[in-house]
């Protein structure tokens, strides 16, 4: 079994629905709570990678999702990817580094 300590890849993607709000606004909401959280984290397009523990990763994950629904949601769609490994460490900048401007 891994390591619950290793660090890990968590891709999310929170989708929020609204019929009266802006969905890029309530999409910040998400973003704010992961910048606060002091990981590692990339915003893409289509979601928002962490780098850290698995645990703690998830916590920041349901956060960003209460923060949607409480900044006025009707619902939320919540995607997760996760790289984990088996006694070693994930990086994103083993996957991503090489093709990062100098």
């Amino acid at each position: 079994m891994s390591n619950p300590k290793n660090t890990i890849n968590l891709g999310l993607q929170i989708v929020p629905k609204s019929k009266t709000l802006d969905t890029y606004t309530l999409v910040d909401k998400a973003i704010e709570v992961i910048q606060k959280s002091g990981v590692k984290y990339e915003v893409t397009p289509f979601e928002t990678v962490m780098e850290g523990p698995q645990d703690e990763l998830m916590a920041i994950a349901q956060k960003a999702q209460k923060a949607v629904l409480d900044a006025g949601a009707d619902e939320v769609l919540v995607y997760y990817r996760l790289h984990i490994r088996n006694e070693a460490d994930v990086t994103m900048l083993e996957k991503t580094g090489k093709f990062k401007s100098r």
